[in-house]
């Protein structure tokens, strides 16, 4: 920590989801002091709506070969995962046009070798970092289960599950009987599922995220509601940040704000090829079943996550930017397809939940040092697997700040990718 006047700096983390978090538990652990800053509340905004699952085998990007060919199609098709505000498509073109350049199988195959160190791990991650911080009641051991029509539809996802088994997963397969015997919640027209061990859930992410902020702040760690408007360096190395009017000293930041990073980006630098992939929940409180696991269902491209007192289904990919409200069709399409995969699901009351998603164009998070700033760190841009790799994230942050050495090679995240 740098010094000024015999007094020790702090690093201010801004972000209160699960990477900023985490960061901050890590630093803290590492004898650091600590500012939290976030506009809202600790786990109020992307990481309260994810679906929940510690999806370590979500290394396969949304960019396989043939996405180019099949999305028109699928916006075409009500009863698809993917939806677009067609009035933002002259401001995503740009974007767009980036994004689509990593449809190949080299690139699927370089973006999950980059995923599979930040995600792999993280039922274990999340167990330590939560470990002695009255979160850890939120975490559950579990299975993750992939469901198919059958055989041939699971084998149509063949590409996929090569990737997966390339990165060190491996998987039980279940056909006919066996699937009922896992799990008899499901409808018979799912006939062919893939059991992944090793995985996780959070029974109330939003809850979970604030528990471990609480942690923050009963361990001298401060949390601070306000705007950071920019970042102050002299001579090329932090010195503080912007909140309103006032200037917040401090010896290093860190930016995890998910898909609002970009304008500070700016500032320090960088022109991020970021956009918003907007996600969907709905959640049925008090259900009369629950599935034994977290089910993702491959027809649909969404997941079923058993929760505290109620199933979150939670997926779909929109593009349409930060402004424009919720569409009615991805929720009306969730229900839809639930009632399909449990047949008799009743509940008592619904509620539901839109999000941003924070999407670099090259499917991989940014975690470093920002060149040219000293002392300026970035963790973001984790699409949908967020949650999943937030700890790891986390840690790897506070490793760099702290002089350490992380065991892995860093190169694939690093910011100066879009310097």
């Amino acid at each position: 920590m740098t010094e000024k006047a015999g007094k020790k700096l702090p690093v201010i983390v801004i972000g209160a989801g699960i990477v900023g978090v985490s960061t901050a538990i890590w630093l803290l652990r590492d004898g650091h002091d600590v500012i939290l800053v976030d506009r809202g509340e600790p786990g109020d905004g992307t990481s309260y709506g994810n679906g929940g699952v510690l999806a370590s085998s979500a290394v396969v990007p949304v960019t396989v070969p043939g996405l180019l060919r099949k999305a028109p199609r699928m916006l075409l098709d009500p009863d698809q995962p993917l939806f677009l505000k067609w009035s933002y498509l002259p401001r995503l073109t740009p974007w767009l046009r980036a994004y689509l350049k990593h449809c190949t199988p080299e690139d699927v195959g370089r973006i999950a070798t980059a995923l599979a160190p930040i995600v792999g791990d993280s039922l274990a991650d999340h167990q330590a970092l939560s470990h002695g911080t009255g979160a850890e009641k939120w975490l559950t051991p579990t299975d993750y289960v992939f469901v198919y029509r059958d055989r041939a539809h699971f084998e149509s996802d063949a590409f996929g599950w090569s990737i997966r088994r390339d990165n060190g997963f491996r998987w039980d397969e279940l056909e006919g009987r066996l699937v009922r015997k896992y799990d008899p919640a499901l409808a018979p027209d799912f006939d062919f599922a893939v059991r992944l061990g090793n995985h996780g859930r959070i029974s109330d992410p939003g809850r979970y995220v604030k528990d471990l902020a609480a942690y923050v702040a009963a361990n001298g760690g401060r949390i601070i509601k306000g705007e950071v408007s920019d970042v102050v360096r002299e001579n090329g190395r932090v010195t503080g940040v912007r909140i309103g009017g006032e200037t917040l000293p401090c010896s290093t930041v860190v930016l995890a704000t998910g898909v609002w990073s970009k304008p500070l980006c700016r500032k320090l630098g960088l022109d991020v090829p970021l956009e918003s992939e907007r996600g969907y929940h709905v959640e049925l409180w008090e259900p009369n079943i629950m599935p034994r696991s977290p089910v993702m269902v491959a027809s649909g491209k969404f997941v079923v996550t058993p929760m505290d007192g109620r199933l979150r289904l939670a997926g779909i990919v929109e593009f349409g930017g930060l402004d424009a409200p919720a569409s009615r069709a991805p929720f009306d399409l969730l229900i839809k397809q639930i009632e399909a995969v449990i047949p008799g699901l009743a509940w008592k009351k619904e509620t539901e939940w839109m999000g941003h998603r924070p999407a670099p164009a090259d499917s991989i998070p940014l975690i470093g040092e920002v060149p040219g700033a000293k002392g300026a760190y970035l963790g973001f841009g984790h699409h949908h697997i967020g949650l999943t790799g937030g700890p790891k994230t986390g840690r790897i942050l506070a490793q760099l700040i702290s002089g350490k050495t992380p065991n892995l090679d860093l190169a694939p995240y690093a910011p100066s990718r879009f310097q």
